[in-house]
């Protein structure tokens, strides 16, 4: 017996929903944003808008289908399939969300207000889902193989993002850590080789997905000459490669700002053992989601194994 396709919706709570729940009230919520400066009609728009989307996507699934539903939330104890079809309605940091928990599922991101989200990874309209999901589960529909990255400590603990990780101090104070990075092409100009100690805010390490974002703003800042080995050039979307940076380096007599940004092909890794309090790593920006080094621990950074399959 054939089982039948399973179509998973993935959405958040509104804006509006929050407050709610926040305030008691839909006058206590609007009372609250009219300190703000701020509408009830604006935030009441933006809800109908995902409110709408969602009631296409689900009457796009053919009846014989199965179902399933999963909010932001509860990703982390949703049991997804591995025929499953991801229809995820949101802004695009909601396919981020989404991405670590997938085993190569096909992802359709819908936007539900267009001209206002970015809509990189949520490209399609709602009306679009019905012609979409039977080339989808057929294999008719082209998918972009986005990379993702993957952090992992020394005692097994890891965590995959799809735009960028980060390591540093939790409180983004300065950090001390050793960096080890692949050997650079050309002559050694700091006399330490492929590793330096370092006391800066942080570093990020991202794919071509996340060269659009933080990556991006952080490329945008750098000299085109800086460090020895020059600026990197970011991975386009479905490159099997990832930058990473360096933040606010400080020289020391004991710390260096030498290897301050380079690029990692597949199979390379970057390596951060502390030297300092615990640091912290999470991905897309997912603070509560994190892992914690402490002293001596050592966090590898490299591509993920696993990519995402988008629509």
């Amino acid at each position: 017996m054939t089982v039948a396709p399973r179509v998973v919706v993935v959405h958040r709570r509104t804006e509006l929903d929050g407050l709610v729940d926040q305030h008691g009230t839909r006058g206590q919520a609007e009372f609250f944003l009219r300190t703000r400066g701020r509408t009830l009609a604006e935030v009441q728009a933006r809800h109908d808008a995902q409110a709408e989307a969602l009631a296409a996507v689900r009457a796009a699934v053919p009846a014989a289908w199965r179902r399933g539903d999963a909010e932001r939330a509860d990703l982390h104890r949703f049991a997804f399939e591995p025929g499953d079809v991801c229809v995820v309605v949101g802004q695009d940091g909601l396919v981020a969300n989404l991405a670590k928990y997938l085993g190569g599922q096909p992802v359709v991101g819908v936007d539900p207000e267009p001209g206002r989200n970015p809509g990189v990874l949520v490209r399609h309209r709602a009306a679009a889902v019905a012609r979409l999901l039977p080339d989808v589960v057929d294999g008719r529909a082209p998918l972009e193989r986005r990379a993702m990255v993957r952090a992992e400590l020394d005692d097994g603990q890891a965590l995959e993002a799809l735009n960028e990780v980060f390591v540093g101090h939790v409180s983004h104070q300065s950090a001390r850590y050793r960096l080890t990075a692949p050997a650079r092409r050309g002559p050694d100009r700091d006399g330490d080789g492929d590793g330096e100690r370092q006391s800066s805010s942080g570093l990020i390490v991202a794919t071509g997905t996340g060269a659009t974002g933080w990556a991006a703003s952080v490329h945008r800042e750098r000299r085109p000459d800086t460090g020895p080995s020059g600026l990197p050039r970011l991975p386009g979307p479905v490159d099997r490669g990832l930058a990473w940076f360096v933040r606010e380096a400080w020289p020391s007599p004991a710390t260096g700002t030498t290897l301050t940004c380079g690029g990692l092909a597949d199979g390379e890794r970057l390596g951060v053992t502390v030297e300092s309090d615990a640091l912290v790593v999470f991905g897309d920006g997912l603070e509560a989601d994190r892992l914690t080094a402490t002293w001596g621990q050592t966090v590898t950074v490299s591509l993920a194994a696993r990519t995402l399959a988008l629509v």
